[in-house]
């Protein structure tokens, strides 16, 4: 008793931080699939009814609209801008903002399609309020630029941009079935749409325009997303390789143990591609106003970020559910617990065994009955152990005799 204290004392007691970074396999993920997937189909509500009951604002390349475009003026505020064109046109824009910093800011103005005469009486209104300078310096009005953007080139992007999916999600099943087996291929393509829906869902519950620059920052998501889920398939495969011929450890054991391995390289990842895009957000958006990078920026930061969720958290976890859902692996599993229990059940009658034997030579008591005493462990000698003085039993004492 005195030796097993001490060695359980001895031992070294690792921390959290120390497990995460040798990817000892302590941080019971896959066994806990349920609860990651009660964690996932949480999220991807929140994400459905953001996109149902706010839903998308989209730019003026989807809609088609009018853009009208000045220099800015020092002191001239975005809502004295949206008066002149409401008293001038006669309605509210859809949007005025100001774009860029310092000499090269400029005020943007989307609305619904204007016809020439209220172009015109649009572009005298802003020039004899503001009195914007052009390229020389010296106020101009054709430093008031008026473009037309028609909604069949936002579809356009829209058709090309599904049919690159399409493509993607294609040449990627095919390249994982082939490279790996047809349950991963199954997982990663659950995990891109799993991405997709919850960037669709926060840029819905954020507001932002969906721009061409948006659908471009998803397409470039998924290729990130795809490579944290491979790296880690790919630690699966090397930990499972000829698994169903050894009966130690169940698939879903060793999968466990691969995303415990890379556990620490996707949050290393994640955090170095994460940094360069939150530096994006601060100079490319606060600094110097850029309306597209912050589109741009946004979806890519939560796709980074929930790309790499869904790798560890959801792809995996289902990839084992897949697997043992039927199939030899899920034989395998089932051969491997059964083996525990007999185990266990051995152990555990051995055990009783070497209880009631070292219980018979401790002490006994007698009690009467009818034919005659029987002797009955005493309890108390068997948690207090031998008496101070008494004489050894066992092997010990059939020794001295």
């Amino acid at each position: 008793m005195t030796d097993t204290t001490t060695t359980t004392a001895s031992a070294p007691q690792h921390g959290r931080l120390s497990r995460l970074y040798t990817g000892t396999g302590a941080f019971e993920i896959v066994g806990r699939r349920k609860r990651w997937y009660l964690v996932t189909a949480a999220i991807v509500l929140i994400a459905l009814l953001g996109m149902l009951l706010r839903g998308f604002s989209w730019g003026i390349d989807f809609e088609g609209g009018t853009r009208i475009q000045m220099p800015a003026v020092a002191g001239v505020s975005v809502d004295e801008v949206e008066t002149v064109y409401s008293d001038t046109v006669g309605f509210e824009p859809e949007a005025v903002q100001t774009v860029g910093a310092g000499d090269g800011a400029t005020v943007q103005i989307r609305s619904e399609t204007l016809d020439q005469a209220q172009v015109d009486a649009l572009q005298t209104a802003l020039f004899e309020e503001f009195q914007p300078a052009g390229p020389d310096g010296e106020p101009s009005r054709n430093s008031i630029s008026v473009a037309d953007v028609s909604e069949t080139w936002g579809s356009q992007i829209t058709n090309k941009a599904l049919i690159a999916l399409v493509v993607f999600l294609v040449i990627v099943s095919i390249y994982i079935t082939v490279r790996y087996q047809r349950s991963m291929a199954i997982a990663a393509i659950a995990a891109l749409f799993f991405d997709i829906i919850v960037t669709a869902g926060v840029y819905a519950l954020v507001g932002f325009e969906v721009t061409p620059a948006t659908v471009i920052g998803l397409l470039t998501i998924l290729g990130f997303s795809l490579y944290d889920t491979v790296v880690v398939f790919d630690k699966v495969e090397e930990n499972t390789r000829g698994i169903l011929h050894l009966h130690r450890r169940t698939y879903a054991e060793q999968a466990n143990l691969a995303v415990n391995q890379t556990l620490m390289r996707s949050i290393n990842t994640t955090i170095i591609s994460v940094l360069p895009v939150l530096a994006l957000m601060v100079v490319a958006v606060w600094l110097l106003g850029v309306g597209t990078l912050k589109d741009l920026a946004l979806v890519q930061l939560v796709g980074i970020v929930v790309g790499a969720f869904s790798s560890i958290f959801f792809a995996t976890p289902l990839l084992v559910t897949l697997e043992e859902w039927r199939g030899p692996v899920a034989k395998h599993t089932r051969k491997v617990l059964a083996k525990r229990q007999e185990a266990a059940a051995r152990a555990s009658g051995a055990q009783s065994a070497s209880q009631v034997t070292d219980t018979d030579t401790r002490g006994s008591r007698a009690v009467p009955s009818v034919g005659g005493a029987v002797s009955v462990p005493d309890r108390a000698a068997i948690r207090r152990g031998p008496a101070p003085g008494a004489r050894p039993t066992g092997k010990r004492a059939k020794r001295r005799s």
